[in-house]
């Protein structure tokens, strides 16, 4: 039976499979970058409204979560910050209940000269769909409709209800998750379909955003000497957050998830500007940067060892001795987290991906973070991220692996059956 059923629902994927791209591709149309996901969230709220689905498209509401666990804060405005969630209730629920949980949100293309093609432009190629989201993770999010429509398509409903959550945020705050987590969304496990080699993510690491402000002496170029460069501080100071950076490497040998990785924790300055003319020593610098903690690394003692770097480095500079540099924590606060108690989901998945692959289940520590660790921390829900695999995500020309999309997706298709149960869909 068991066989019977993965050839199915296998056969339903595939009929459905070229659908399942062309709706991808439309999904990546939409520019959605932090801010300009309404359109996108639209598109989604009728994808779900035509599966006969429960709909709740909400806003945002800061005051609603600014006070949970997990809340990272905001300087930008939420105005136009929505989520949608579609729920498939099941008619006689017998079956265990799931979260099917993906961001919308992408990250910024940066220059169009740099991409073959315009990044929202999508466009096939020797098997792969590109374009900036097609991977992180709108080809994971429509797999979550695609897993459910194959379901439909052989003549099955889940036997538990099954919740779609469409997110923003994710690349910036993971208030987007939070915020589903506050309006009471809860079910027996969550699994994301984020790009991930076809692997599970075991642990993951958190991570802090941060901006350093600095103040020079500015003069005429001519008397250069006389003046203090704001932007060769800055220099300075990134070399000695280098140094924090290597020293909670060292201490991934005492941590038995990512003492095999090679360097799990990373610092990135990722925007740098400063002064305001050619021939003038700069009076300004600003820097945001990113660093990355591991699990279990307590988030405001980290903040308060690189405020500390930052002060020290600042002693050392003669100008900025009197004048420090600010440090500004300025959104993501993100815990690592280690998905744990989780033995029954686990065995599901890897059930079902060594019966579409044939081969058993990888997992891996992850240097960068997902929304898993807000359903595991702080709702008490086993949090699984596995999807296909995916090329330049965050760079250029991104990508999705179509073939790996189709196995994710019939494995996404057999784990709803064995968790949820199925019912004969006239029943």
């Amino acid at each position: 039976m068991e066989n019977k059923l993965h050839q199915t629902l296998s056969s339903a994927v595939d009929a459905g499979f070229d659908a399942q791209v062309n709706l991808t591709a439309d999904l990546v149309r939409f520019p959605s970058t932090r801010g300009h996901e309404a359109t996108a969230q639209d598109f989604m709220t009728s994808q779900m409204r035509a599966r006969g689905w429960d709909v709740d498209r909400f806003r945002i509401d800061l005051e609603a979560i600014r006070h949970l666990p997990g809340f990272s804060p905001v300087h930008v405005s939420y105005d136009n910050a929505w989520n949608v969630v579609g729920t498939h209730r099941a008619r006689r629920p017998e079956g265990r209940s799931l979260i099917l949980n993906g961001h919308i949100d992408v990250v910024p293309p940066g220059p169009a000269a740099m991409w073959t093609r315009p990044a929202f432009q999508p466009h096939l190629a020797d098997g792969w769909l590109y374009g900036r989201g097609a991977g992180d993770m709108k080809a994971g999010l429509i797999a979550c409709l695609a897993a459910l429509d194959a379901i439909d398509r052989a003549g099955f409903r889940p036997a538990a209800d099954v919740i779609v959550q469409s997110v923003i945020e994710e690349e910036c705050t993971g208030n987007g998750a939070l915020a589903c987590l506050a309006k009471g969304y809860r079910a027996d496990a969550v699994l994301i379909p984020e790009p991930l080699h076809e692997c599970l993510i075991r642990a993951q690491i958190g991570v802090i955003w941060f901006r350093i402000e600095l103040q020079g002496l500015p003069v005429h170029v001519a008397r250069a000497g006389e003046g203090a460069n704001a932007i060769t501080a800055a220099y300075k100071v990134i070399e000695a957050l280098g140094t924090l950076e290597a020293k909670w490497n060292d201490a991934k040998s005492q941590d038995p998830h990512y003492k095999g990785v090679a360097h799990p924790i990373n610092l990135n300055i990722g925007k740098i500007e400063g002064g305001d003319w050619a021939s003038s020593v700069p009076a300004w610098c600003a820097f945001d940067a990113r660093i990355s903690i591991l699990p279990g690394q307590d988030l405001n003692k980290a903040k308060s060892e690189i405020a500390c770097i930052v002060a020290q480095a600042a002693r050392d500079i003669p100008f900025l001795a009197d004048n420090p540099p600010e440090v500004i924590f300025n959104g993501f606060e993100a815990e690592g987290y280690v998905l744990a108690d989780a033995d029954v989901p686990v065995t599901a998945l890897a059930r079902a991906h060594r019966t579409v692959s044939g081969e058993d289940l990888n997992e891996v520590a992850s240097t960068a973070t997902t929304d898993a660790r807000f359903f595991g921390l702080y709702g008490d829900m086993p949090a699984l991220v596995y999807g296909p695999n995916a090329e330049h995500v965050h760079g250029f020309d991104e990508r999705v692996d179509l073939e790996s999309l189709r196995k994710v997706t019939k494995v996404m298709a057999l784990f709803i059956a064995d968790w949820c149960g199925l019912h004969a869909r006239s029943g």
